[in-house]
């Protein structure tokens, strides 16, 4: 006797509606556009004159809405998702807009005294609360004094880094990654008061462009430190045990293997830590002290550099032509800046290992 057995199919039973309710990718633009325009209302209505606080209204509505919003149309575990990248888009936005601003208000102040003859002419013989006048003197010294302590500062660092990540072992390299850490924190007038202290005061040398570069080297260091650190870290031991496998030397090793294949990232910190120096104005103001005409030797006398010229135009009280100068020599220390960072990203480029497929 044969029996029929039925086996329902269970699949109907299985099937679950995994779908739900989704928001249109248009969304979120429409709930920033929706939270600026209630921010704005809110601020007018509530009589607010800083528009700070109505971007900040807005800000707060933006990732309310966008929370409620989604919660009741997409349930509240989408909604955490859409909470955080309101809030993460909140935190750029908050990020960037006094960045491009302060940009924007730079370029926009500078333009109008920058030309060929304030690139090209010093403050001499010009009176400081009339007409005329360039930066001419400073752009000089800065670049004079940013390349000697980055003569001074880039070796050094370099080693140092070399030391820690090659050879360091034991207490030293305890010792000298502590102090390291210690001087990446130090203000820079403290840097200053050292190299007046010893430099100046006590060994009796006069008040140039080079001791202000002494001063810089020092806050420039351990920067170079710990980025060419965290580069040379980043090359693979597969490398240096290849090497050795072959019977190089370690100092070959690191100068053959290491040090090109790190060269990008090193580069770029040094890049960095030049940036970081260059618009230093407390150790230029205590060892360089300034000076209205050029002088193109940093080894005597008095020297300006472009910091302590936009401080010191800009100090002047109900000074026009100060500000103006001021402006101008803040919109070229931003492209001098930015100009180093294009460079440092041409060289990790250009030196940057070469994989072939």
């Amino acid at each position: 006797m044969s029996t029929a057995t039925t086996i329902a199919d269970p699949a109907p039973q299985l099937r679950r509606n995994l779908t739900t309710a989704r928001l249109p990718k248009w969304a979120p633009a429409g709930v920033a556009l929706l939270s600026i325009g209630l921010g704005c209302a809110v601020g007018a209505g509530a009589g607010l004159a800083s528009h700070l606080q109505w971007g900040m209204i807005a800000a707060a509505l933006f990732v309310v809405l966008s929370y409620a919003l989604s919660a009741r149309v997409e349930g509240r575990r989408q909604a955490k998702d859409r909470l955080a990248t309101a809030v993460v888009w909140v935190a750029f936005i908050l990020a960037v807009v006094p960045l491009v601003a302060l940009t924007f208000y730079t370029v926009q102040q500078g333009l109008e005294v920058l030309d060929g003859n304030f690139l090209t002419h010093s403050m001499k013989n010009v009176i400081s609360s009339g007409p005329g006048g360039g930066i001419y003197h400073a752009l000089i010294g800065t670049l004079e004094q940013v390349l000697l302590a980055t003569l001074i500062a880039a070796p050094i660092g370099l080693l140092t880094a070399v030391y820690l990540v090659e050879y360091g072992r034991g207490r030293l390299a305890k010792w000298v990654t502590f102090f390291v850490d210690v001087m990446t924190g130090v203000p820079s007038i403290v840097a200053g008061l050292f190299i007046l202290s010893l430099w100046n005061i006590l060994l009796g040398f006069e008040y140039s462009g080079f001791s202000g570069s002494l001063a810089l080297a020092i806050l420039m260091m351990p920067v170079v430190v710990r980025s060419t650190e965290e580069m040379l870290k980043l090359v693979p031991n597969e490398l240096r045990e290849a090497s050795y496998a072959l019977g190089v030397p370690k100092w070959k090793t690191i100068l053959r293997i290491v040090l090109p294949t790190a060269i990008g990232g090193i580069t770029t910190g040094v890049m960095l830590a030049v940036a970081r120096i260059t618009g230093e104005t407390a150790p230029v103001m205590m060892l360089v002290f300034g000076a209205d005409a050029i002088n193109g030797d940093p080894f005597n006398g008095p020297q300006q550099s472009l910091p302590l010229y936009i401080w010191q135009q800009y100090s002047m009280v109900n000074n026009d032509f100060g500000y103006a100068r001021a402006w101008g020599a803040a919109l070229v220390l931003i492209f001098f800046v930015m100009g180093l960072n294009l460079v440092a990203r041409g060289i990790a480029r250009w030196r940057s290992p070469k994989g072939g497929r």
